[in-house]
Protein backbone atom coordinates (compact mmCIF):
# COMPACT_ATOMS: atom_id res chain seq x y z
CA UNK A 1 0.00 0.00 0.00
CA UNK A 2 1.31 3.44 -0.88
CA UNK A 3 -0.43 5.42 2.23
CA UNK A 4 0.65 3.01 6.11
CA UNK A 5 -2.64 3.48 7.73
CA UNK A 6 -1.17 1.72 11.23
CA UNK A 7 1.34 5.39 10.79
CA UNK A 8 -1.75 7.21 10.55
CA UNK A 9 -3.90 5.88 13.22
CA UNK A 10 -0.63 5.59 15.30
CA UNK A 11 -0.40 9.40 14.83
CA UNK A 12 -3.96 10.39 16.02
CA UNK A 13 -3.30 10.54 19.98
CA UNK A 14 -0.60 13.31 19.19
CA UNK A 15 -2.19 15.33 17.06
CA UNK A 16 -5.84 15.40 18.69
CA UNK A 17 -7.74 13.33 16.32
CA UNK A 18 -10.69 11.38 17.10
CA UNK A 19 -11.48 9.51 13.80
CA UNK A 20 -9.98 8.48 10.71
CA UNK A 21 -11.51 7.72 7.46
CA UNK A 22 -10.75 5.99 4.82
CA UNK A 23 -12.68 5.81 1.27
CA UNK A 24 -12.06 4.62 -2.40
CA UNK A 25 -10.48 8.06 -4.75
CA UNK A 26 -9.93 9.90 -1.74
CA UNK A 27 -7.42 11.07 0.87
CA UNK A 28 -7.70 9.48 4.20
CA UNK A 29 -9.32 12.30 6.53
CA UNK A 30 -8.94 12.80 10.03
CA UNK A 31 -11.48 14.59 12.19
CA UNK A 32 -9.95 17.29 14.83
CA UNK A 33 -12.04 19.17 16.55
CA UNK A 34 -14.26 17.79 14.82
CA UNK A 35 -13.26 19.72 11.56
CA UNK A 36 -12.31 17.14 8.71
CA UNK A 37 -8.88 17.40 7.54
CA UNK A 38 -6.94 15.49 4.87
CA UNK A 39 -4.50 13.29 6.81
CA UNK A 40 -1.91 12.82 3.35
CA UNK A 41 -2.16 13.99 0.01
CA UNK A 42 -2.18 10.53 -1.58
CA UNK A 43 -5.29 8.72 -3.03
CA UNK A 44 -6.49 5.05 -1.82
CA UNK A 45 -7.89 3.19 -4.47
CA UNK A 46 -10.20 0.09 -4.77
CA UNK A 47 -7.40 -2.30 -4.24
CA UNK A 48 -5.87 -0.05 -1.15
CA UNK A 49 -8.93 -0.58 0.65
CA UNK A 50 -9.44 -4.24 -0.24
CA UNK A 51 -6.04 -5.33 0.61
CA UNK A 52 -6.61 -3.40 4.24
CA UNK A 53 -9.81 -4.91 4.87
CA UNK A 54 -8.32 -8.09 4.42
CA UNK A 55 -5.64 -7.33 6.57
CA UNK A 56 -7.72 -6.61 9.24
CA UNK A 57 -10.05 -8.81 9.59
CA UNK A 58 -10.34 -12.64 10.34
CA UNK A 59 -11.79 -15.14 8.41
CA UNK A 60 -15.40 -15.57 10.27
CA UNK A 61 -15.14 -11.26 10.05
CA UNK A 62 -14.59 -11.66 6.38
CA UNK A 63 -17.58 -13.86 5.79
CA UNK A 64 -19.66 -11.52 7.86
CA UNK A 65 -18.81 -9.11 6.17
CA UNK A 66 -19.72 -10.35 2.67
CA UNK A 67 -22.92 -11.31 4.05
CA UNK A 68 -23.98 -8.45 5.58
CA UNK A 69 -22.09 -5.63 4.15
CA UNK A 70 -21.29 -4.05 7.83
CA UNK A 71 -19.31 -4.98 10.32
CA UNK A 72 -18.29 -3.34 13.60
CA UNK A 73 -15.14 -4.11 15.78
CA UNK A 74 -12.54 -3.51 18.14
CA UNK A 75 -8.80 -2.82 16.68
CA UNK A 76 -5.47 -2.74 18.81
CA UNK A 77 -2.56 -1.29 17.69
CA UNK A 78 1.03 -2.38 17.73
CA UNK A 79 1.72 1.16 19.91
CA UNK A 80 -1.01 0.64 21.94
CA UNK A 81 -3.99 2.71 20.86
CA UNK A 82 -7.47 0.54 20.84
CA UNK A 83 -10.15 1.77 17.69
CA UNK A 84 -13.24 1.04 17.07
CA UNK A 85 -13.86 0.46 13.54
CA UNK A 86 -16.87 0.18 10.96
CA UNK A 87 -16.34 -1.48 7.82
CA UNK A 88 -18.76 -0.59 5.32
CA UNK A 89 -19.73 0.05 1.34
CA UNK A 90 -20.66 2.79 -0.60
CA UNK A 91 -21.88 2.65 -4.04
CA UNK A 92 -20.37 -0.47 -4.14
CA UNK A 93 -17.06 0.28 -2.69
CA UNK A 94 -15.57 -0.40 0.60
CA UNK A 95 -15.08 2.41 3.37
CA UNK A 96 -14.09 2.58 6.96
CA UNK A 97 -14.08 5.04 9.85
CA UNK A 98 -11.88 4.74 12.92
CA UNK A 99 -12.90 5.96 16.17
CA UNK A 100 -9.68 6.42 18.84
CA UNK A 101 -10.45 4.85 22.07
CA UNK A 102 -9.03 5.97 25.19
CA UNK A 103 -6.90 3.10 27.07
CA UNK A 104 -7.63 4.35 30.67
CA UNK A 105 -11.67 4.91 31.33
CA UNK A 106 -11.65 8.77 32.59
CA UNK A 107 -13.31 9.49 35.95
CA UNK A 108 -15.39 11.86 36.48
CA UNK A 109 -13.08 14.26 38.25
CA UNK A 110 -11.08 13.97 34.15
CA UNK A 111 -14.33 14.41 32.64
CA UNK A 112 -15.99 16.91 34.70
CA UNK A 113 -19.51 15.10 34.71
CA UNK A 114 -22.32 16.79 36.32
CA UNK A 115 -21.94 15.49 39.90
CA UNK A 116 -25.23 14.10 40.13
CA UNK A 117 -23.91 11.03 37.49
CA UNK A 118 -22.34 9.67 40.80
CA UNK A 119 -25.87 9.32 42.34
CA UNK A 120 -27.09 8.07 39.50
CA UNK A 121 -24.35 5.44 38.90
CA UNK A 122 -24.83 3.98 41.91
CA UNK A 123 -28.67 3.70 41.97
CA UNK A 124 -30.03 -0.01 42.58
CA UNK A 125 -31.99 -0.23 40.19
CA UNK A 126 -33.66 1.31 37.22
CA UNK A 127 -33.48 2.54 33.32
CA UNK A 128 -30.46 5.17 32.80
CA UNK A 129 -29.95 6.04 28.93
CA UNK A 130 -27.11 8.61 27.65
CA UNK A 131 -28.41 10.54 24.30
CA UNK A 132 -27.27 11.90 21.39
CA UNK A 133 -25.69 12.05 18.18
CA UNK A 134 -22.65 10.18 17.25
CA UNK A 135 -19.46 11.21 18.74
CA UNK A 136 -21.26 13.41 21.09
CA UNK A 137 -19.62 11.63 24.32
CA UNK A 138 -22.34 8.75 25.37
CA UNK A 139 -19.34 5.86 25.15
CA UNK A 140 -16.66 7.55 27.44
CA UNK A 141 -19.86 8.71 29.87
CA UNK A 142 -21.07 5.34 30.08
CA UNK A 143 -17.83 4.10 30.48
CA UNK A 144 -16.95 6.23 33.62
CA UNK A 145 -19.96 5.47 35.00
CA UNK A 146 -19.35 1.54 35.53
CA UNK A 147 -15.93 2.72 35.86
CA UNK A 148 -17.08 4.65 38.82
CA UNK A 149 -19.45 1.59 40.19
CA UNK A 150 -16.69 -0.84 39.44
CA UNK A 151 -14.94 0.95 42.23
CA UNK A 152 -17.33 2.47 44.78
CA UNK A 153 -19.60 -1.07 45.06
CA UNK A 154 -19.49 -4.58 45.10
CA UNK A 155 -21.76 -6.00 42.54
CA UNK A 156 -21.73 -8.07 39.47
CA UNK A 157 -21.85 -5.83 36.50
CA UNK A 158 -22.81 -6.98 32.70
CA UNK A 159 -21.94 -5.22 29.73
CA UNK A 160 -23.06 -6.31 26.01
CA UNK A 161 -21.19 -4.15 23.27
CA UNK A 162 -20.77 -3.78 19.74
CA UNK A 163 -17.64 -3.51 19.54
CA UNK A 164 -16.29 -3.74 22.78
CA UNK A 165 -14.33 -0.13 23.44
CA UNK A 166 -13.55 0.63 27.04
CA UNK A 167 -11.69 -2.42 28.51
CA UNK A 168 -12.73 -2.57 32.30
CA UNK A 169 -10.90 -4.46 34.97
CA UNK A 170 -12.40 -6.17 38.25
CA UNK A 171 -11.79 -3.58 41.10
CA UNK A 172 -14.64 -3.70 43.63
CA UNK A 173 -17.08 -5.24 41.43
CA UNK A 174 -16.35 -8.30 39.22
CA UNK A 175 -17.31 -7.38 36.03
CA UNK A 176 -17.89 -9.39 32.21
CA UNK A 177 -17.35 -7.52 28.51
CA UNK A 178 -19.70 -9.46 25.96
CA UNK A 179 -18.90 -8.35 22.10
CA UNK A 180 -21.62 -8.62 19.61
CA UNK A 181 -20.14 -11.23 16.95
CA UNK A 182 -17.76 -13.19 19.41
CA UNK A 183 -19.84 -13.86 22.63
CA UNK A 184 -23.55 -13.19 21.26
CA UNK A 185 -25.20 -13.02 18.44
CA UNK A 186 -26.96 -9.64 18.99
CA UNK A 187 -28.23 -6.88 22.00
CA UNK A 188 -31.55 -8.60 22.44
CA UNK A 189 -30.19 -12.36 22.98
CA UNK A 190 -26.85 -11.57 25.21
CA UNK A 191 -29.53 -9.07 27.21
CA UNK A 192 -32.00 -12.05 27.28
CA UNK A 193 -28.85 -14.14 28.59
CA UNK A 194 -27.75 -11.61 31.18
CA UNK A 195 -30.86 -11.97 33.10
CA UNK A 196 -29.76 -15.69 34.42
CA UNK A 197 -26.39 -14.69 34.85
CA UNK A 198 -27.14 -13.19 38.49
CA UNK A 199 -26.61 -9.48 37.13
CA UNK A 200 -26.85 -6.06 39.08
CA UNK A 201 -25.86 -3.98 36.44
CA UNK A 202 -26.44 -4.64 33.04
CA UNK A 203 -24.83 -2.12 30.08
CA UNK A 204 -26.41 -2.31 26.83
CA UNK A 205 -24.09 -0.78 24.27
CA UNK A 206 -27.07 0.21 22.37
CA UNK A 207 -31.20 0.18 21.96
CA UNK A 208 -31.89 -0.50 18.70
CA UNK A 209 -35.29 -2.27 18.70
CA UNK A 210 -38.68 -3.36 20.36
CA UNK A 211 -36.80 -6.64 21.48
CA UNK A 212 -33.99 -5.12 23.07
CA UNK A 213 -35.66 -1.94 24.58
CA UNK A 214 -38.50 -4.48 25.81
CA UNK A 215 -35.95 -7.04 27.34
CA UNK A 216 -34.15 -3.95 29.04
CA UNK A 217 -37.73 -2.32 30.54
CA UNK A 218 -38.53 -5.45 32.43
CA UNK A 219 -34.85 -6.23 33.69
CA UNK A 220 -35.21 -2.51 35.38
CA UNK A 221 -38.32 -3.53 36.57
CA UNK A 222 -37.56 -6.61 38.17
CA UNK A 223 -34.48 -4.69 40.27
CA UNK A 224 -31.45 -4.39 37.96
CA UNK A 225 -29.99 -0.64 37.32
CA UNK A 226 -29.49 -1.26 33.13
CA UNK A 227 -27.67 1.82 31.37
CA UNK A 228 -27.82 2.11 27.57
CA UNK A 229 -27.56 4.90 24.61
CA UNK A 230 -29.85 5.84 22.32
CA UNK A 231 -29.55 7.87 18.85
CA UNK A 232 -31.81 10.97 20.11
CA UNK A 233 -31.46 14.47 20.74
CA UNK A 234 -33.05 14.92 24.39
CA UNK A 235 -35.32 13.88 26.76
CA UNK A 236 -38.32 14.27 25.46
CA UNK A 237 -37.16 12.87 21.92
CA UNK A 238 -36.46 10.09 23.58
CA UNK A 239 -39.65 9.39 25.37
CA UNK A 240 -41.48 8.98 22.22
CA UNK A 241 -38.48 6.93 20.12
CA UNK A 242 -39.60 4.47 23.23
CA UNK A 243 -42.88 4.54 22.69
CA UNK A 244 -41.72 4.46 18.89
CA UNK A 245 -40.51 0.98 19.18
CA UNK A 246 -43.97 -0.47 19.79
CA UNK A 247 -47.15 -0.63 18.18
CA UNK A 248 -49.73 2.35 19.29
CA UNK A 249 -52.02 -0.74 21.28
CA UNK A 250 -48.99 -0.93 23.62
CA UNK A 251 -48.28 2.70 24.29
CA UNK A 252 -49.80 3.08 27.43
CA UNK A 253 -48.40 -0.43 28.87
CA UNK A 254 -44.99 1.11 27.72
CA UNK A 255 -45.68 4.60 29.47
CA UNK A 256 -46.49 2.96 32.91
CA UNK A 257 -43.55 0.64 32.85
CA UNK A 258 -41.38 3.80 31.51
CA UNK A 259 -42.44 6.15 34.29
CA UNK A 260 -41.76 3.33 37.18
CA UNK A 261 -38.32 2.18 35.87
CA UNK A 262 -37.05 5.76 34.17
CA UNK A 263 -34.01 6.94 36.49
CA UNK A 264 -32.81 9.09 34.40
CA UNK A 265 -32.31 11.08 30.63
CA UNK A 266 -28.86 11.97 29.88
CA UNK A 267 -28.26 13.92 26.98
CA UNK A 268 -25.22 15.60 25.24
CA UNK A 269 -23.89 17.84 22.45
CA UNK A 270 -21.23 19.33 21.68
CA UNK A 271 -20.10 22.77 20.65
CA UNK A 272 -17.24 24.50 19.90
CA UNK A 273 -14.72 26.36 22.29
CA UNK A 274 -14.10 29.64 21.98
CA UNK A 275 -11.36 30.44 24.62
CA UNK A 276 -9.20 27.34 22.84
CA UNK A 277 -9.04 24.78 20.49
CA UNK A 278 -11.54 21.95 21.37
CA UNK A 279 -14.99 21.02 22.42
CA UNK A 280 -17.10 21.06 24.93
CA UNK A 281 -20.41 19.80 25.33
CA UNK A 282 -23.87 20.71 26.43
CA UNK A 283 -25.55 18.34 28.47
CA UNK A 284 -29.22 18.14 29.27
CA UNK A 285 -30.12 15.93 32.61
CA UNK A 286 -33.55 14.62 33.19
CA UNK A 287 -34.40 12.95 36.94
CA UNK A 288 -37.35 10.83 37.09
CA UNK A 289 -39.26 12.45 39.36
CA UNK A 290 -42.76 12.52 40.67
CA UNK A 291 -43.63 15.19 38.64
CA UNK A 292 -41.77 13.57 35.48
CA UNK A 293 -43.59 10.03 35.82
CA UNK A 294 -46.98 11.80 35.95
CA UNK A 295 -45.87 13.92 32.76
CA UNK A 296 -44.58 10.25 31.09
CA UNK A 297 -48.20 8.05 31.56
CA UNK A 298 -50.32 11.21 30.67
CA UNK A 299 -49.91 11.60 27.10
CA UNK A 300 -51.30 15.18 27.27
CA UNK A 301 -48.66 16.04 29.83
CA UNK A 302 -45.63 15.05 28.19
CA UNK A 303 -44.41 17.96 26.83
CA UNK A 304 -44.28 19.27 29.95
CA UNK A 305 -41.25 17.47 31.06
CA UNK A 306 -39.23 20.34 29.19
CA UNK A 307 -40.02 22.57 31.77
CA UNK A 308 -39.68 20.29 34.40
CA UNK A 309 -35.97 20.13 33.45
CA UNK A 310 -35.29 23.63 33.85
CA UNK A 311 -36.70 24.27 36.36
CA UNK A 312 -35.46 21.09 38.41
CA UNK A 313 -31.86 22.18 39.21
CA UNK A 314 -31.70 23.28 43.05
CA UNK A 315 -34.07 20.00 43.99
CA UNK A 316 -33.46 17.15 41.76
CA UNK A 317 -29.86 18.35 39.69
CA UNK A 318 -31.94 18.87 36.37
CA UNK A 319 -30.53 21.02 33.88
CA UNK A 320 -31.51 21.96 30.18
CA UNK A 321 -29.51 22.55 27.06
CA UNK A 322 -29.82 26.17 26.98
CA UNK A 323 -28.73 26.28 30.62
CA UNK A 324 -25.77 24.42 30.12
CA UNK A 325 -24.80 26.78 27.17
CA UNK A 326 -25.58 29.80 29.36
CA UNK A 327 -22.83 28.43 32.07
CA UNK A 328 -20.16 27.95 28.77
CA UNK A 329 -20.86 31.14 27.72
CA UNK A 330 -20.71 32.98 31.19
CA UNK A 331 -17.31 30.96 31.59
CA UNK A 332 -15.85 32.40 28.55
CA UNK A 333 -15.54 28.75 26.65
CA UNK A 334 -17.92 29.32 24.46
CA UNK A 335 -19.10 32.03 22.00
CA UNK A 336 -22.56 33.82 22.40
CA UNK A 337 -22.98 33.28 18.73
CA UNK A 338 -22.15 29.31 19.54
CA UNK A 339 -24.28 29.11 21.66
CA UNK A 340 -26.89 30.51 20.20
CA UNK A 341 -26.94 28.63 17.53
CA UNK A 342 -27.08 25.13 19.82
CA UNK A 343 -29.60 26.58 22.35
CA UNK A 344 -33.39 25.32 21.89
CA UNK A 345 -34.93 28.63 21.15
CA UNK A 346 -32.21 31.40 20.35
CA UNK A 347 -34.44 34.16 20.60
CA UNK A 348 -35.43 33.52 24.28
CA UNK A 349 -31.65 32.48 25.20
CA UNK A 350 -30.57 36.31 23.71
CA UNK A 351 -32.96 37.53 26.22
CA UNK A 352 -31.74 36.05 29.18
CA UNK A 353 -28.01 36.46 28.11
CA UNK A 354 -29.74 40.31 27.91
CA UNK A 355 -30.87 39.99 31.23
CA UNK A 356 -34.96 40.44 30.14
CA UNK A 357 -36.23 36.98 31.05
CA UNK A 358 -33.88 36.38 34.29
CA UNK A 359 -36.08 38.00 36.45
CA UNK A 360 -39.40 35.79 35.25
CA UNK A 361 -37.84 32.81 35.11
CA UNK A 362 -37.25 31.04 38.17
CA UNK A 363 -36.05 27.60 36.91
CA UNK A 364 -32.71 30.06 35.23
CA UNK A 365 -32.42 31.71 38.39
CA UNK A 366 -32.01 28.78 40.47
CA UNK A 367 -29.77 26.94 37.85
CA UNK A 368 -27.65 30.07 38.20
CA UNK A 369 -27.22 29.98 41.72
CA UNK A 370 -26.43 26.18 42.00
CA UNK A 371 -24.00 27.29 39.55
CA UNK A 372 -21.91 30.15 41.15
CA UNK A 373 -19.30 28.86 42.95
CA UNK A 374 -17.64 26.73 40.57
CA UNK A 375 -15.22 26.58 37.32
CA UNK A 376 -15.52 26.16 33.96
CA UNK A 377 -14.72 22.28 32.97
CA UNK A 378 -10.50 21.62 32.76
CA UNK A 379 -7.69 22.15 30.53
CA UNK A 380 -9.13 21.84 27.01
CA UNK A 381 -11.37 18.76 25.43
CA UNK A 382 -10.45 14.84 25.62
CA UNK A 383 -10.82 14.84 22.09
CA UNK A 384 -8.68 12.31 21.44
CA UNK A 385 -12.28 9.99 21.46
CA UNK A 386 -14.20 13.07 20.40
CA UNK A 387 -16.06 12.63 23.54
CA UNK A 388 -15.45 15.93 25.30
CA UNK A 389 -16.00 17.42 28.60
CA UNK A 390 -19.40 17.70 29.87
CA UNK A 391 -19.72 20.19 32.63
CA UNK A 392 -19.80 19.99 36.56
CA UNK A 393 -23.09 20.48 37.98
Amino acid sequence: MAIDVIKLLSNMPAKTVSDLHLRVNMPPIYRIHGKLVPAVREFLSKDDMEGLIHRLLTERQRQRFDETWELDLGLNIPTGERFRVNIYRERGNPGIAFRLINNEVPDFNELNLPKILKKLSTMPRGLILVTGVTGSGKSTSLASMIDYVNRNKGVNILTIEDPIEFVHTNRRSIIAQREIGSDCSDYAMGLRQALRQDPDVILVGEIRDADTMSIALSAADTGHLVLSTLHTLDSLQTIYRILSFFPPHQHQEIRHLLSSTLQSVISQRLVPRHDKPGRVPAVEILIGTGAVRECIVDPSKTVSIRDLISEGASQYGMQSYDQSLMWFYQNGAISLETAMENSSNPDDFRLRVDGVLSGSDRGWAEFASTQSTMDIAGEGENDNNSEGKPPDA
